[in-house]
């Protein structure tokens, strides 16, 4: 037996097949644009995202016939997508009336700043476990509401549907049968509550957003719905398991103890930890949300850290600059300098999540002299997410000590030097990048052999609901060390400097009134 895992990403839609002995079997692998109609926006096509899902599934079953023909069946799909990104279709046609608006896009910045001085950050807070911020869904819907009152109507009549990308693609895969979310997904919405594990009616009426519109929540894993043949490759397979990008990424990596944790090298990166039953609230800028949500109802929560721009300024350098002409060409052009020459680049081409949150910050390079060559930028880029994800961890690990002291959930994050930190993602296979985040992070950095771990959560999630595997320990069996980085000597003045030049870029985009 083996699992289909579709993980739909912010610019390409992966396809795996898993086998029951946790290896990959088979792959595919399809592209989607982007589009930016104005400084801060990013939209993309739905139905571009559809066909790449069809294309990189076909990909992926092709590639498993060739190489084992029939012997070895598919027996279910699991999901997994780029989170918070919102998309409206027509629930009797599955046409979208216009693009998606994606997580990256900063348009509702100004509203909210509103929220945020109306005193609603607090509520919203407690209800979500996350902040105010255009990162999340459903200011992008209120957004949608005010500007674009014909498209809003449908919403209001109830002839389209609102969702998150995981479930638009639902209804694709179902032939429009079913609208659902997972718990997963629906906490990255500003819609949830958390705590309740349900939509909120208050959250809801503050953002304008009609219930009625929103997807039922669903498990994490279990019996979602069948696919339609006549709309996936002819196929008719349950669909089982679904969550959000880092979430399924931390049960890909087999981190189901509390305190265990991982990062995602994406477009962005993500750290994300354990708590187990716990909500830990954050001090400090991190998040509190929910990992995944079992048949029974039981809900697991993380507590995360956001950076929204990571692999997508090694693609910058490519497509932007025209400094390397493959992504995995950083690692040799940083490699060919010992340093990066005193240069200092924020990646703050989206704004800057945490720890900082300023939706108005933007990219700064520091440092720059005669003697600046391409080499240096790409070392520069590299020790930008080097720090960036040091900065994420080191907040968890004061927050741990924090809880430790006063009572709380203390060991419920990376609570020492020594824990180490498991990775995946793109930009994971860089080798120079590890080394630089084991110094940085001053713990050991571990590279699973299976390197896509958020399209491997979305299968085991799929398989235990359906019996491919008995349960997590038989999971956690799966995982394989690829290669474990141990920390060098750490370049504090680096980090220093980079601090540095973060606080120069903050409020940019606001002007020089703030």
């Amino acid at each position: 037996m083996s699992v289909i895992a579709i993980d739909a990403g912010t610019t390409g839609v992966t396809s795996v097949v898993v086998g029951a002995d946790g290896a990959v079997a088979s792959r595919g692998y399809a592209e989607f644009g982007q589009l930016y109609p104005q400084p801060g926006w990013v939209e993309q096509l739905p139905e571009a995202i559809w066909q790449a899902t069809l294309a990189s599934c076909a990909r992926a079953l092709d590639g498993l016939a060739a190489r084992h023909g029939a012997a070895d069946p598919v027996t279910c799909l699991g999901l997994t997508n780029q989170r918070e990104t919102a998309v409206i279709w027509d629930r009797a046609t599955l046409a979208t009336p216009r693009r998606a608006i994606v997580w990256q896009d900063r348009r509702t910045a100004g509203l909210c700043a509103r929220l945020r001085e109306d005193g609603h950050e607090e509520r919203v807070a407690e209800l979500t476990g996350l902040r105010i911020d255009p990162y999340f869904t459903a200011t992008k819907l209120t957004w949608l509401a005010r500007n674009e009152p014909a498209t809003w109507a449908g919403v209001t009549d109830g002839s389209l549907a609102l969702g998150t990308v995981d479930s638009y693609l639902i209804a694709r895969l179902t032939g429009g049968r079913r609208h659902v979310t997972d718990a997963s997904n629906a906490s990255r919405t500003l819609l949830f509550d958390i705590g309740a594990g349900q939509w909120s009616a208050e959250l809801c009426e503050l953002f304008g957003v009609p219930p009625h519109a929103l997807p039922e929540v669903v498990a994490s894993t279990g019996l979602i719905g069948h696919t339609d043949p006549d709309a996936f490759l002819g196929l008719d397979l349950p669909i089982a398991g679904v969550a959000g990008d880092q979430q399924a990424a931390l049960f890909g990596q087999a981190c189901y103890a509390p305190g265990a944790a991982k990062c995602t090298y994406g477009t962005g990166s993500f750290v994300l930890a354990n708590t187990g039953p716990a909500i830990v609230r954050s001090r400090a800028g991190l998040l509190s949300t929910v990992a995944w949500m079992d048949e029974s109802g039981t809900l697991t929560y993380a507590l995360e850290g956001s950076v929204f721009v990571t692999g997508a300024a090694i693609q910058w350098l490519r497509d932007g600059l025209g400094v390397i002409v493959h992504a995995a060409d950083s690692e040799r052009l940083a490699a060919s300098v010992p340093d990066s020459g005193g240069v200092v680049f924020v990646p703050a081409l989206t704004g800057l999540g945490a720890p900082d949150w300023d939706p108005h910050a933007r990219g700064a390079i520091f440092g720059i002299t005669r003697g600046t060559t391409a080499a240096h930028l790409a070392r520069a880029t590299l020790e930008a997410i080097a720090f960036e994800v040091r900065d994420v961890v080191d907040l968890m690990e004061a927050e741990a000590r924090a809880a430790g002291a006063g009572g709380g959930p203390a060991g419920t994050v990376p609570s020492g030097p020594s824990a180490p930190l498991r990775v995946d993602g793109g930009a994971a296979v860089n080798d120079l990048l590890m080394q630089l985040q084991a110094d940085q992070l001053q713990a050991p950095v571990e590279r699973p052999v299976v390197a896509e771990t958020t399209a491997l959560g979305a299968a085991f999630l799929a398989g235990l609901a359906t019996g491919v595997w008995a349960s997590a320990g038989e999971l956690a069996a799966t995982w394989k060390l690829g290669r474990r980085f141990e920390p060098g000597p750490r370049d504090e003045g680096a980090h220093q400097r980079w601090r540095e030049a973060v606080r120069r870029s903050l409020g940019w985009a606001a002007g020089p009134a703030g």
